[in-house]
């Protein structure tokens, strides 16, 4: 039986390279070309079991291809790979029948099990009423690869109508996600709908949710439609989906395994056609324990979670998220700013306690109250001083005081629960301590402003051995302090 061919596009010889040589080693026949017209000749002429084409070649972008690829030879799978690591690139993937979408840089052995993957599943062809691309808005902002994974699941729940539970703490963009989800899924025709359970007082949720017929309670003068009606065709957020009433849960949950529901006061049963997306900040297993949530309403609606990592836990987005809230700030008529390398390691430094939110209101703030074009490190530390009532040193100082043991914990469960925990043990031990270490370190350093002797005196470290660390683990560095 003939070895499988892989046929690789892909301008960039280090790729190619590396992928022959990784596919080749795998037991598969391989196939590289710099653009896509040869790409698209090998295709028409039969051969290979499998495409991996980047987005950006000189000839042709490489998504463009995958529908043409698609209809002349439907079982062809293709796999997409692109430095363009934004939500968008995923989701136009997805849409145009790709079976993968990989960012670059990309794992090796994760793309081999995507290879072994997508040769081993059934032939799916390009769908036959494939929705619009999706524009270039940037509704999630962030290249992380915590970021990346939650690209490639609403990528794929962009052709599904699966209910979606949105994990996360405050001020992470959870109905970011919900809009995401909608606005490039299926129903984006129809309305969005978004409910704060917090927001409502308990006594009204369920006439909020299910709407109420005229007379149902005193002051129901008419038959109001509820949020479940008014979302028919579309989606309904449900946020903060933790903080819902008992009698409320169990109305949900009605609603969930028949798929309809009652207004408040009526009788006849109305059809519930929405897609819903629960979020919350809360732990649900832990209110699942204390009685305060139905068990089985959680597994309802955790039919697909989604955990959005706090902005501590990826700080390498920092810089461009907040370059993203500048600009923006600029379209609304806020003076241009620059951010100057001192600022945005200052920015790296802080723990942001409010995540993403308190990044765009900081932004907002810089770009509004001071007239200097450029944002330096003291403005910065000027305004989280202000925001936490502390000055800079005292700031930095409160940020380190997350318990080493509930740090080191936090972490495991972070890969844990990203399917990591296959990774050898030592493995596991090595990535927790540099995640801890490197926060540790930049803290240390802001409270010091970038005072390596300090710093390593504070931290119990030869000044070398400091040095070696910041440069193994790639910490920014304040310039012009030793």
């Amino acid at each position: 039986m003939p070895l499988p061919t892989v046929l690789v596009a892909d301008d960039d010889r280090s790729i190619r390279t590396v992928l022959s040589q990784a596919l080749g080693r795998a037991g598969y026949q391989v196939r590289t070309t710099a653009n896509a017209a040869t790409l698209w000749q090998w295709v028409e002429e039969g051969e290979g079991d499998l495409v991996i084409t980047d987005v950006v070649m000189p000839d042709e972008n490489g998504l463009d291809l995958i529908p043409r690829i698609k209809r002349a030879r439907p079982d062809l799978r293709v796999v997409v790979m692109s430095a363009q690591s934004t939500l968008m690139t995923a989701v136009k993937a997805t849409q145009r029948g790709a079976f993968e979408y990989l960012p670059k840089p990309f794992d090796l052995k994760e793309l081999l099990s995507v290879v072994e993957r997508a040769l081993a599943s059934p032939a799916s062809a390009l769908p036959e009423a494939a929705p619009p691309d999706a524009d270039e808005r940037m509704p999630l902002i962030g290249r992380s690869m915590a970021m990346q994974d939650i690209y490639r699941i609403i990528a794929r729940l962009t052709t599904s109508d699966l209910t979606v539970m949105v994990n996360g703490e405050s001020g992470t963009g959870k109905e970011l996600v919900a809009r995401a989800l909608h606005d490039y899924g299926r129903r984006r025709g129809g309305p969005f709908v978004a409910v704060n359970m917090a927001a409502i007082p308990r006594e009204l949720i369920e006439s909020e949710l299910f709407g109420h017929e005229r007379g149902a309670f005193t002051g129901a003068t008419s038959r109001t439609p509820g949020r479940f009606e008014q979302a028919a065709g579309g989606s309904l957020f449900l946020d903060e989906i933790g903080d819902m009433p008992p009698e409320a849960q169990t109305r949900l949950l009605r609603v969930l395994q028949e798929g309809e529901f009652t207004t408040v006061g009526g009788r006849q049963p109305i059809r519930a056609n929405v897609r819903i997306i629960a979020a919350t900040h809360r732990d649900l297993r832990q209110a699942i324990r204390a009685g305060t949530f139905r068990e089985d309403l959680f597994y309802r609606l955790n039919v697909v979670p989604i955990r959005l990592p706090p902005l501590r836990e990826r700080t390498e987005d920092i810089p461009l998220l907040a370059r993203h809230f500048l600009e923006r700030c600029r379209e609304d008529g806020l003076p241009a700013k620059l951010l100057s390398d001192g600022a945005t390691e200052r920015l790296q430094a802080s723990r942001w306690p409010g995540n993403v939110r308190e990044l765009e209101n900081l932004m907002r703030r810089l770009a509004a109250l001071y007239p200097q074009e450029t944002i330096t490190a003291e403005l910065v530390d000027t305004e989280l001083a202000e925001t936490l009532h502390e000055s800079p040193g005292e700031q930095s100082e409160a940020l380190a005081q997350e318990p080493l043991a509930d740090a080191v914990a936090r972490h495991i469960r972070h890969f844990l629960a990203s399917g990591q925990d296959g990774m050898p043990l030592h493995d596991i031990y090595d990535r927790v301590i540099a995640e801890v270490e490197r926060p540790l370190i930049q803290m240390t350093l802001a409270a010091t402003r970038g005072n390596q002797i300090k710093a390593a005196a504070m931290l119990g470290l030869n000044r070398n051995t400091l040095r070696k660390k910041i440069r193994d683990l790639d910490i920014p560095v304040v310039r012009g302090v030793s």
